[in-house]
C-alpha cells in the first residue's frame, strides 16, 4: 500500500464521497455522545431508536469496509508479488481524501481506512449502549469485546495516519512500526494483518447482532422501565389546611 498515490487531480465526485464519509462518521459519533450523556440521567424510548440507528449505520459501513479487505486478500492470492490493490470505489474515495495534501502520496488511503474503522467502532459502541441496562445480555458481552478489540485496531490506524501526515513512513503494527521497506514483504504482511483483524472484528460484531436480535424484547423493555415506575408511583395529595 506504500506505493499508492492518491489525491492528485481528484474528481469532484471523489471529494464529495470523502466528505460524505466524514459526515457519516461525525453523525454517528455525535449520536454516541448524546446517548452517553442521556443514558447517565434517565433512559427514554427515543434512546433505543437512536442506538438502533447508530448500529444500522455501522452495519452498512462495515459491509463496505469488510468487502474491501476481502477483495484485497483475493487479489493478493493471484498477484502475491504485486503492490497491494484497492477496488475502484476504494481508490476513488482515497483520491478524495488525498486532496487534503496531494503531495503526500499515501495520505488519502490512510485517512480512508481510519474513517472506515471509526464507522465500525461506532457501530459496536452502539450495541454496547443499547444494552447498557441489560447487564447479563450476551449481545452486551460480545459488543464490549468488540469495542476493546476495534478500539485497539482504531488506534493503530490513528498511528498510521498521523505518521504519514507528518511525512514519515506509516508506523503501526501492520508495518512492523515502519521497519518493513516497501515491497512484497510489506504488502503481504499489511494486507493479511488488516484482513484477519477485520475477519475477527466482523465476526464479533455479527455475534453481537445475532444476540441483540434474540434478546430484542428484553433489551427494548429496559428503555421503558423508568416510565413504568413513574406510572406506578403514588401521587401525594396535600392535606387540607384546617380552618380556624
Amino acid at each position: 500500500m506504500e506505493n499508492m498515490h492518491h489525491g492528485a487531480g481528484a474528481a469532484g465526485w471523489e471529494i464529495a464521497g470523502a466528505v460524505l464519509m466524514v459526515a457519516w462518521m461525525v453523525v454517528m459519533w455525535a449520536a454516541v455522545a448524546v446517548l452517553i450523556v442521556g443514558l447517565r440521567k434517565q433512559v427514554r424510548p427515543w434512546m433505543y431508536k437512536t442506538s438502533l440507528g447508530v448500529i444500522a449505520l455501522g452495519v452498512i459501513a462495515q459491509i463496505g469496509h469488510f468487502q474491501e479487505h476481502v477483495l484485497q486478500a483475493g487479489y493478493w492470492i493471484g498477484h502475491n508479488n504485486s503492490p497491494a490493490w484497492m477496488t475502484p470505489w476504494g481508490t476513488g474515495l482515497a483520491n478524495g481524501f488525498g486532496a487534503v495534501d496531494p503531495s503526500n502520496k499515501t495520505l488519502g488511503m490512510e485517512i480512508l481506512h481510519l474513517v472506515g474503522n471509526f464507522h465500525f467502532l461506532a457501530g459496536l459502541v452502539g450495541v454496547a449502549l443499547i444494552t447498557h441496562r441489560a447487564i447479563e445480555s450476551q449481545a452486551r458481552k460480545w459488543a464490549r469485546m468488540g469495542v476493546v478489540m476495534q478500539g485497539i485496531h482504531g488506534l493503530e490506524h490513528v498511528a498510521l495516519t498521523v505518521s504519514v501526515l507528518l511525512g514519515y513512513k506509516a508506523i503501526g503494527l501492520s508495518t512492523w512500526f515502519g521497519l518493513l521497506d516497501p515491497g512484497p514483504g510489506l504488502w503481504t504482511y499489511r494486507v493479511w494483518w488488516h484482513f484477519l483483524a477485520n475477519v475477527i472484528g466482523t465476526t464479533i460484531f455479527a455475534l453481537a447482532l445475532i444476540n441483540l436480535w434474540r434478546e430484542r424484547a428484553t433489551i427494548e423493555a429496559t428503555f421503558h422501565e423508568t416510565d413504568a415506575v413513574e406510572e406506578r408511583k403514588p401521587v401525594t395529595v396535600a392535606e387540607p389546611v384546617p380552618v380556624r
